[in-house]
């Protein structure tokens, strides 16, 4: 734990009316754009990440704009409301109120989504600089959860804030592999008009004073893709809530039950490829399930499904509480990560905390993630696939085999226990840089 001579000044209260005056302990706001766990990988992180800085000692903020986070009692969350129109019952477009014409930002993001680009990184950097402008001597460091804004870049450039960084991996593969998959010129005008603020994200990060991200793998990635000088790159693995996660006698596991979790249907998921094996495996194990975690999207996969005439044989199963999730690993035979590319992959790791043995692909991390418990098999290889997930389901010895070695693995590599430690290490090394 950090220790720091200061007292702290009274922060606003959240929902909660969490009091903050202990003194002596580290003061961290953590800023997410986008962080409910159920949308994606970033979401859980924020929600795990807080609730370990606060057991090892420190004090926490997250602040976040929509959909908001699910966070422990003990974490004080700050609301940035924005426009939230991907959330709109109707079209988004239709979103507009005289009102939002009175902010910048709001008139920014409401355009800017009109004319087809993401711009909620950018538009929660302004908000964010706005509320941290008005409680500086709240905190002692910032930790951005990959939003790479020019907003928040002025944390420390105009406030003077020891500014840390997370970036999961480049957001260059995202959009290399989507203009790949696009069908026409069309489509990737539409592609590259929504990954244009990529180009935001680079400049900022080679402006970082100090960034980390989940494995080595991600940080060769963002010094190739983004130019960031290795130096100031710090690698820290992501940990799994072990107290959910965890095998349990009292779950029954299934004889041909494969599991994959897709919380959207982008070709870096790669689900595509793995309906593409699950077929094949069907021809020789006709009995075989596919449970996906997530909800069945346009693109990619549905078109794959009604290719090969799969709709009704892959289950979906969305909104799952964290207990629920891990419920269905341990139903599952075998947890399948088919991605093209991942900066850690978090489902894998909880999979294996759970026990279920895992077959990940050589994207990205994943081989570091799975190590030598897991089966790594070449990405964009259905075929290849299908034979990692037949030997094993012929195998009951080689499952078990394979499981207790994930679960050791686990064990010991994804303990947030060891791990928010080096994060409470690594903000004391930035808040000695910004003195």
């Amino acid at each position: 734990m950090l220790e720091l001579p200061y007292l702290p000044d009274e922060a606003p209260s959240n929902d909660g009316g969490l009091e903050r005056s202990d003194a002596a302990r580290v003061r961290v706001a953590i800023l997410s754009y986008r962080s409910d766990p159920k949308v994606g990988g970033q979401g859980v992180y924020v929600d795990y990440l807080s609730n370990a800085l606060v057991e090892a000692g420190a004090l926490v903020d997250v602040i976040s704009g929509p959909p908001y986070p699910h966070l422990s009692d003990a974490v004080r969350l700050i609301k940035l409301p924005s426009l939230d129109l991907y959330a709109q019952p109707r079209n988004g477009h239709y979103a507009l109120r005289p009102r939002h014409l009175l902010s910048a930002t709001d008139t920014y993001e409401y355009f800017g989504h009109l004319s087809g680009k993401f711009v909620e990184p950018y538009t929660f950097g302004q908000r964010a600089l706005a509320y941290l402008e008005r409680h500086r001597d709240e905190y002692d460091v910032v930790l951005d959860n990959q939003s790479l804004s020019t907003g928040v870049l002025k944390v420390a450039s105009k406030l003077g804030l020891p500014l840390t960084t997370m970036i999961h991996h480049p957001i260059t593969h995202d959009r290399r592999l989507a203009l790949s998959a696009a069908p026409d010129w069309a489509h990737r005008a539409l592609v590259r008009r929504w990954y244009d603020f990529h180009r935001m994200q680079v400049r900022v990060a080679r402006a970082l004073p100090v960034v980390t991200c989940p494995s080595e793998h991600a940080k060769a990635d963002i010094v190739t893709e983004f130019g960031v000088d290795p130096d100031r790159i710090i690698p820290i693995p992501l940990g799994v809530d072990q107290s959910t996660f965890k095998p349990s006698i009292k779950t029954a596991r299934k004889a041909q039950r494969l599991i994959t979790t897709a919380s959207a249907d982008v070709p870096l998921k790669g689900l595509h490829i793995l309906i593409e094996a699950y077929h094949t495996v069907l021809k020789t194990m006709p009995e075989t399930e596919l449970v996906v975690i997530g909800t069945l999207r346009r693109g990619l996969a549905r078109r794959k499904l009604r290719e090969l005439g799969l709709e009704d044989r892959v289950r979906f199963k969305s909104d799952l509480t964290r207990a629920e999730l891990a419920d269905e690993f341990r139903k599952a035979t075998i947890a399948v990560t088919p991605s093209l590319y991942e900066g850690f992959g978090l489902p894998a790791a909880e999979a294996m905390s759970c026990g279920t043995p895992v077959i990940v692909t050589d994207g990205g991390a994943l081989p570091e993630v799975a190590g030598d418990a897991g089966v790594v098999v070449p990405k964009e290889d259905p075929e290849a696939l299908a034979v990692a997930i037949l030997s094993m389901l012929q195998s009951p010895d080689r499952q078990s085999s394979v499981a207790a070695a994930c679960l050791g693995r686990a064990r010991t590599t994804f303990s947030w226990d060891t791990i928010a430690p080096r994060y409470l290490d690594f903000f004391k090394q930035a808040i000695r840089a910004q003195c």
